[in-house]
């Protein structure tokens, strides 16, 4: 126990201490090679969008694009979390290449969740001679740094014609409409690359060097250079029971499977979609999507609508959002609430946070529903858009990597703001004292006290931590 706690006390104190004296700034080459104005198209772009933002949907749309892929899937998730969805798309995963498929899957090495009980499962993707496996700087106990470095992207690429790109990792909470623990409502953005002849064009290839780039990066590796022959023998049972349980879901829940969809005549069209992302490296790195983001700020005039799980602009952060030019009461937050939230910690951190907000007259919307929303979103002037993985910290900022797409169309952005409005539907504005402003068609969603009074217990620790980064 004594071991235990002094490597917990070393691991934090160095990731302070490295936190505390290395916050890097944006290269001027980076500057130089990455203006704002790239954001922004003049006609009409060979990339098509379609929000993912239907739970059961999403599913669905990942289903139809495996089992119609005839080339390739590169699978990127910084999470997997055991159930239904996790068995029904490492199935199709397993179907796809049967067929001859090439899949790559890209996991994060801390939070990957093939462990336990999904162990075998893991070694069945290794086993299979059409997958390959790696995971993105797996936890080593002797290296407090693999405690930090994250791989936090979420990303789907199919025979380079179609892209998914958004919050959600894989597990039932994300896909499953009822009766799960922990549910949270999520967004994905669905890219159609219309011609995948002149892929130079579109959005997916710079999708696709990003995913070889992390591929092919020293710190990603696999799991196992060679599975033993018990761990052959478990993979083929592991195999097995992924394609009975594909084969049943197949006949009890025919609805998931072989459906027909225009994907072409379903999307929005788009004057550019760009794809951004943070450096690939160890410790702390540059900036990069904050500071495309909040260049995209400061290009906003009329109005800037902010979806994150929590709101955390730490110091380090707050430079970059000097000289915004859009007034403080045409910022609109949406965040999840105490009642809401599935993640005390980084609640207990945005708490501290939400008055100097609201001083400043930005409207801060906590959402009440019985679930918590989990997607990251920015819109700015109604006409451009972000989706991705990138949350409102300086994790996010500076620590893992992170991804987003920019999607400059009027027509995508309606859309998406008429799907937001369900949430603020169900979302109290917070006021100056930091209660909620009088709503008489909602109330505030209940809190445990355990809850309550936890979440005001680590606030303390929390804020200890933001003052020392």
């Amino acid at each position: 126990m004594i071991i235990v706690i002094f490597y917990l006390l070393y691991s934090v104190i160095f990731g302070i201490v490295i936190f505390k004296f290395n916050h890097p700034q944006v290269s001027n080459d980076y500057k130089e090679q990455h203006k704002v104005e790239r954001f922004y198209g003049k006609e009409e772009s060979q990339d098509r969008a379609i929000l993912l933002e239907e739970k059961t949907f999403a599913g669905y749309a990942r289903v139809n694009l495996m089992e119609n892929a005839q080339e390739s899937i590169d699978v990127a998730y910084y999470a997997i979390h055991k159930g239904y969805i996790t068995d029904l798309i490492l199935g199709m995963i397993l179907d796809a290449a049967d067929r001859g498929v090439k899949v790559r899957i890209l996991l994060d090495g801390f939070s990957h969740g093939l462990r336990f009980s999904l162990k075998d499962d893991q070694y069945a993707l290794i086993n299979h001679p059409n997958v390959e496996l790696k995971f993105y700087e797996p936890l080593n106990v002797l290296k407090p740094w693999t405690w930090n470095n994250r791989f936090h992207d979420k990303l789907l690429i199919i025979d380079h014609k179609y892209a998914v790109i958004g919050g959600r990792n894989i597990g039932n909470r994300y896909f499953v409409q009822e009766g799960e623990k922990n549910p949270t409502n999520d967004r994905d953005v669905l890219i159609i690359n219309t011609k995948p002849e002149t892929a130079e064009g579109s959005v997916l290839k710079q999708m696709e060097s990003y995913f070889d780039e992390v591929w092919n990066n020293p710190i990603v590796m696999p799991p196992y250079n060679k599975l033993s022959s018990r761990q052959q023998t478990k993979a083929k049972e592991a195999n097995k029971q992924l394609k009975q349980k594909l084969d049943d879901l197949r006949n009890t829940d025919k609805k998931i499977f072989n459906n027909y969809y225009d994907w072409v005549s379903m999307s929005l069209p788009t004057k550019k979609i760009t794809f951004i992302h943070n450096p690939i490296q160890r410790f702390n790195k540059e900036p990069w999507v904050w500071y495309d983001l909040t260049n995209l700020m400061k290009k906003t005039k009329n109005s800037l609508v902010i979806q994150s799980p929590y709101v955390i602009p730490t110091k380090p952060m707050l430079p970059y959002l000097n000289n915004l030019q859009i007034p403080a009461d045409k910022i609109t937050v949406l965040t999840n609430s105490l009642a809401s939230t599935a993640n005390v910690m980084a609640y207990s951190g945005h708490i501290k946070h939400i008055n100097a907000m609201v001083t400043k007259n930005v409207n801060v919307y906590e959402y009440q529903g019985a679930d918590s929303i989990h997607a990251k979103t920015f819109i700015f002037d109604d006409q451009v858009s972000a989706i991705g993985a990138f949350n409102m910290d300086s994790r996010s900022t500076f620590l893992n990597t992170e991804s987003m797409v920019i999607i400059d169309s009027p027509e995508f952005t309606e859309k998406l703001k008429t799907e937001m409005n369900h949430y603020f539907k169900h979302s109290l504005k917070v006021a100056r004292d930091q209660s909620y402003e009088e709503n008489p068609d909602l109330k505030p969603g209940k809190v445990s006290w355990i809850k309550t009074y936890g979440v005001k217990g680590l606030s303390y620790i929390t804020g200890l931590f933001q003052h020392l980064l």
